[in-house]
């Protein structure tokens, strides 16, 4: 079965920098058009919607971002160790929340934002900023 696993995650002060991994395992070949495209970040705060902030083609370089974040966080990935990457870099305490790696078809690569095209989710892991 096909799993996302993060880790990387922790307590930090503001200002301070974190690097989120995701390593993917069990999915399906590379001949099987159900094979994700992208895999990318959301996160979540209690009571909020899922918001998507990073994705990359997996095996490509091409990235995308969220304009909130852009200047703060780089997505880039490892294809030999099946390992994307999320730096974390001036983390403020709005940036606390639980981080999720996701990974979908040609729909989650058009639409990074939209969490109901996400074919795969890792379990998450919890970022917490103090001031």
């Amino acid at each position: 079965a096909a799993r996302l696993v993060e880790s990387g995650g922790g307590s930090v002060q503001a200002g301070g920098a974190l690097r989120l991994s995701c390593t993917a395992s069990g999915l399906p070949a590379r001949s099987n058009p159900n094979r994700p495209n992208c895999m990318g970040w959301f996160r979540q705060v209690p009571g909020k919607e899922r918001e998507g902030l990073a994705r990359i083609t997996v095996g490509g370089d091409n990235t995308w971002v969220v304009y909130q974040v852009k200047d703060r966080f780089t997505i880039s990935q490892d294809s030999a160790k099946n390992t994307v990457y999320l730096q974390m870099n001036n983390l403020r305490p709005e940036d606390t929340a639980m981080y999720y790696c996701a990974a979908g078809g040609d729909d989650y690569c058009d639409l990074p934002l939209n969490r109901r095209v996400v074919n795969y989710w890792g379990q998450g892991i919890q970022v917490t900023v103090s001031p």
